[in-house]
């Protein structure tokens, strides 16, 4: 990793604890990348950014939660990117996830996979800031402070987002299939 683009490391114990305290995180970090941009190759380049940017500004890193100081970083990032390449997906819009047991037979993991795959669709047709509330809290598990803190939004508004976010989704996924048509 040469962050300053000229073959030199910053200072190897500095290189150390950024690697033990961020690089933990690059999988939450790639997951929230994913769903923001919709895109696996755009998400690799946007995380690569957020850790080139994290690592250009670890010096300032304070401790506390590496993993929301992380995020905070890569939705910065997304957003940059977004508003570089796609900045018609970033129109304001003011207007419970269950885990899927395993089932034993073919014809279960069938129905499975077609449910997980419903959800994938009816998630990546959510207007941005009601997807990433979503992931943030339902897929990575952060508490409603914690996104609120990432996304540096009242806490109110965390739960404004998240109460419509679950309600266009659970709209998207009762609705028959005869209507998307």
């Amino acid at each position: 990793m040469h962050p300053d683009g000229k073959g030199n490391l910053a200072d190897p114990s500095q290189l150390a604890q950024f690697e033990q305290i961020v690089l933990s995180h690059l999988d939450a970090a790639y997951n929230l990348a994913r769903w923001l941009t919709r895109d696996e190759h755009d998400a690799e380049d946007v995380v690569q950014e957020a850790f080139l940017r994290a690592f250009r500004f670890f010096e300032g890193f304070r401790g506390g939660d590496s993993r929301a100081w992380l995020l905070t970083i890569v939705r910065h990032t997304c957003y940059t990117w977004l508003q570089k390449n796609r900045a018609h997906e970033l129109v304001s819009f003011d207007e419970g996830l269950e885990d899927v047991e395993s089932g034993a037979g073919p014809e279960e993991l069938l129905l499975q996979s077609a449910d997980q795959q419903t959800l994938r669709a009816a998630l990546d047709e959510l207007p941005v800031e009601f997807r990433e509330v979503i992931i943030l809290r339902e897929l990575e598990g952060l508490s409603y402070k914690e996104i609120a803190a990432i996304a540096g939004i009242p806490l109110g508004t965390v739960m404004s987002r998240l109460a419509r976010a679950r309600k266009q989704l659970q709209q998207r996924l009762t609705q028959p299939a005869t209507e998307e048509a």
